[in-house]
């Protein structure tokens, strides 16, 4: 396994069982201690985890990660969800993108789309989609968030209410099990919310993480988006929701087909 992949692999380790020794993950992968700890160092310094006495555990709830340690943090399911979002969006539509990395990758999945109008406050989109000669881009204007590449404060919360998207693209920070949407800042809730609002189709993207996170912002229902889509199957109390309001449920199974659970739909 390359260190890459065994890094990976760690962080989800302790995401789905919490604490991990050093030497229990040295068993685990068949390397030495020293591998791993030189493995965990690396992922602490990225603020994927926290070390602890003997071992390494996530970092507390209700804190973000620093965004470039969210960009690699389940970036394989990230890619599956952009994936089939670019299949729902047609050419020449035009876009609201939110902050975060799953609609990042959602933007460049879109670079072979010819005509997209889009509009964000978020840098790394803009950036993503320079690449595409025929892509109209503008960007939110006020106080940029350096570390997250984002602007949210101020005269931004104006800025996607002087426009009309076909859709909406944008992450959340946890779902609460209720459905509830949470954030890490008024602000982000305040840019989520005028998004959705100014939208005719709101598409709302998250990995399996998502599910359960803690954030310390309420705003908005998972029920309010027109599709959700994520890389694996949601709990059952937020299917049903979804199901009961209409809201659609796209994932990606195991053989790599899409799902629609609204519409009871498969395509490879």
């Amino acid at each position: 396994m390359q260190a890459e992949d065994r890094a990976r692999a760690i962080v989800e380790r302790v995401r789905s069982d919490g604490f991990q020794a050093i030497e229990a993950l040295a068993l685990q992968f068949g390397v030495t201690p020293q591998t791993i700890r030189r493995d965990v160092n690396l992922l602490c310094d990225r603020g994927l985890l926290r070390r602890r006495h003997g071992g390494v555990e996530l970092p507390p709830e209700g804190e973000n990660l620093a965004y470039p340690a969210r960009q690699v943090l389940n970036i394989d399911a990230k890619r599956r969800i952009a994936q089939l979002v670019a299949r729902e969006v047609p050419d020449g539509a035009s876009l609201f993108f939110g902050i975060g990395t799953t609609p990042e990758q959602c933007a460049t999945a879109l670079l072979d789309h010819a005509g997209l109008r889009v509009m964000t406050n978020n840098l790394n989109v803009a950036m993503a989609l320079c690449r595409s000669a025929s892509c109209e881009i503008t960007v939110a204007g006020g106080r940029l968030r350096s570390l997250d590449r984002d602007v949210v404060a101020g005269e931004a919360h104006g800025f996607f209410g002087r426009f009309a998207a076909d859709i909406g693209i944008y992450g959340v920070g946890g779902v609460a099990e209720d459905g509830t949407l949470l954030d890490f800042s008024t602000d982000e809730v305040t840019m989520r919310n005028a998004l959705a609002a100014h939208c005719r189709q709101r598409f709302l993207v998250l990995d399996h993480s998502k599910f359960g996170r803690g954030g310390t912002v309420r705003g908005g229902h998972i029920t309010e988006a027109t599709a959700v889509f994520t890389d694996r199957p949601v709990p059952e109390p937020i299917a049903r929701q979804l199901s009961d309001a209409g809201v659609r449920l796209v994932s990606w199974p195991d053989d790599g087909a899409t799902i629609d659970t609204t519409r009871q739909t498969r395509r490879g």
